[in-house]
């Protein structure tokens, strides 16, 4: 196994760790709460990796770009293709929203549902409609 995909496998162990907890706007913690972007932040730290989640972000946004940046500084790389366990898709739930999802496998995603109030797992049936999609580049200076 590669040191990209050992890292990947991390990630994914990291998020299903955190199935169950609470969500909250915001929250970069699992004990108290994760939105979506938190959720993604939290795993990295889980893995030891350096996160730079973005700031000033409602439940709906008319721009999202001056947040993207926010991937790549954190060692994601936007990639196109199949999705890969591990791999971080943007999706637009509705008008306004955006919405980051860890890919477990193909036909499943975790992700802090704001509806349910918790990070959960959930099957994909069919393609997700992705507006964006990143895997993890290697560490810095590996």
């Amino acid at each position: 196994m590669s040191a990209g995909t050992s890292e990947a496998a991390r990630l994914v162990e990291a998020a299903r760790s955190m199935i169950g907890c609470p969500f909250l706007l915001f929250g970069r913690n699992p004990a108290t709460g994760l939105d979506c972007i938190g959720l993604v932040a939290a795993c990295l730290a889980a893995i030891g990796r350096e996160h730079f989640a973005p700031v000033g972000y409602g439940l709906r946004n008319r721009s999202i770009d001056g947040l993207l940046d926010c991937a790549v500084r954190s060692g994601f790389v936007p990639v196109s293709g199949p999705l890969r366990p591990g791999d971080i898709a943007l999706v637009g739930p509705a008008p306004g929203q955006h919405h980051l999802l860890v890919i477990e496998q193909p036909r499943a995603v975790i992700h802090a549902h704001a509806g349910l109030r918790r990070v959960v797992r959930e099957p994909v049936a069919g393609e997700l409609d992705r507006i964006m999609h990143w895997r993890l580049g290697p560490r810095e200076g590996a």
